[in-house]
């Protein structure tokens, strides 16, 4: 009995809000509509761009560097050992679409070397890894040439040329701090000097790379056979593979891929790990900060949007007080009553966030991705997954619902004969 009751409450607060948005004022109901869609917009792409800048950094680092498992040395060594045998079961893995194996080696890049110093003068050198690989490879699979902003890129027949990440250019990437030196005053075709060890070796600026990744815009990229012959290492092994899967593929797929590779036994030979699991503490803690605040900011959008509801349901149900006290009076519980205003905020809160998704995945989504905010560290994006927008909707729905739930409660539960005779 207590159910049908509850049933035909709702029924006929349904027919009441019906009713009422059906008579309505078109601009009025207009402009609601508009507020929730941009309060909803406003929960989204807030949060959205503060996490796309270390979301895109993160992909950008996978697709330009890393792949989706990184393999490379244990610690205290130098080389990964077995690093063919590795290859070789990776090439023979259906997922992946490509390996890069890199060399590394730190030393020191200097320029002006052949000009005498003055006593108080430092020399014009920077201090970094230096990373050999074969160009055609690397570029087939990272797309490393695209990076490159001044110069060429390199040939795999290139014996003197190296490329310079901008973050060791002082012009490009401004850094003044203590231990930290960088090149000033170079152009592409300058002859440098590169030292590793007791070895040195000249060699030309043949181009400039900026990535945005700092893995790559803080090294030296130089032929990796030249980089062996300067290191006075005559074997196969490196130092460093990245593997690429296809595209689409998840994070299972790069555990197992990791997973293979550790039941062959290869993770006594190197460090292997996915590229989730490489990436810096300081990545994770940032996208969880981003997160936050822009939740913490969307918020406040979602505050005013419950306002300016609750406001519209006050002066609609202040104006219609007579009314309501009739509708009191021949019968109609204030339950239904009620119900039909819940209802209406539930209707401008649904219709808001369907035209909000629309906007967000039909244009911004899309248009972001293929024109990407261009930030200094990141090319930033509109990280926006499917679940994280309809928890926003559900925000948005449950306080627009309470927002209009408060206002008509207040006026209804009002006595039904001073309500008629609007005292």
């Amino acid at each position: 009995m207590v159910k049908n009751k509850k049933i035909h409450n709702i029924k006929i607060g349904f027919f009441l809000a019906f009713r009422q948005l059906k008579h309505a004022s078109i601009w009025t109901t207009g402009l609601i509509v508009v507020v929730m869609m941009l309060t909803f917009l406003n929960l989204v792409v807030v949060n959205g761009i503060l996490v796309g800048l270390i979301e895109s950094s993160i992909e950008a680092s996978e697709d330009r560097y890393s792949g989706k498992v990184i393999i490379s040395t244990l610690r205290q060594k130098s080389i990964i050992e077995n690093s063919s045998e590795i290859e070789s079961v990776l090439k023979n893995l259906q997922n992946v679409t490509g390996i890069v194996p890199r060399v590394l080696a730190g030393g020191t890049i200097q320029a002006d070397y052949r000009r005498l110093l003055k006593p108080e003068e430092t020399p014009n050198q920077a201090s970094t890894n230096i990373s050999g690989i074969i160009p055609s490879e690397e570029d087939k699979v990272t797309g490393l040439s695209n990076y490159v902003i001044d110069g060429t890129y390199l040939d795999d027949e290139d014996r003197d040329g190296v490329l310079v990440g901008a973050f060791l250019i002082n012009e490009l990437t401004p850094i003044d701090s203590i231990g930290f030196s960088q090149l000033r005053n170079i152009k592409v075709g300058d002859r440098l000097k590169l030292t590793i060890g007791n070895n040195s070796k000249e060699v030309y600026l043949r181009g400039i790379l900026k990535s945005k990744i700092d893995n790559i815009d803080a090294r030296i990229i130089m032929t990796q056979s030249e980089l062996r012959k300067l290191i006075g290492r005559s074997d196969t092994n490196v130092s460093e593979i990245a593997v690429k899967l296809t595209p689409g593929s998840t994070e299972e797929d790069a555990v197992r891929v990791k997973n293979i590779l550790i039941a062959n036994g290869y993770d006594f030979d190197a460090k292997i790990q996915t590229a989730k699991e490489a990436e810096p503490k300081f990545l994770k803690d940032m996208k969880d900060l981003f997160g936050l605040l822009g939740t913490l900011m969307g918020s406040i959008g979602l505050v005013v949007a419950s306002i300016t509801v609750f406001i519209v349901i006050f002066v609609n149900t202040l104006t219609r007080r007579k009314f309501i006290g009739i509708l009191k009076g021949i019968g109609i519980t204030s339950k239904s009553i009620e119900y039909s205003y819940i209802i209406q905020s539930a209707f401008y809160a649904i219709l808001g966030a369907i035209l909000g998704m629309l906007v967000l995945y039909g244009f911004l989504v899309p248009f972001i991705d293929k024109h990407p905010i261009n930030f200094p560290f990141s090319d930033g994006i509109l990280y926006a997954p499917l679940s994280g927008t309809l928890w926003r909707v559900l925000a948005l729905f449950v306080t627009t619902i309470i927002a209009g739930y408060i206002p008509a409660r207040m006026i209804v539960n009002k006595n039904t004969l001073d309500s008629i005779l609007g005292r």
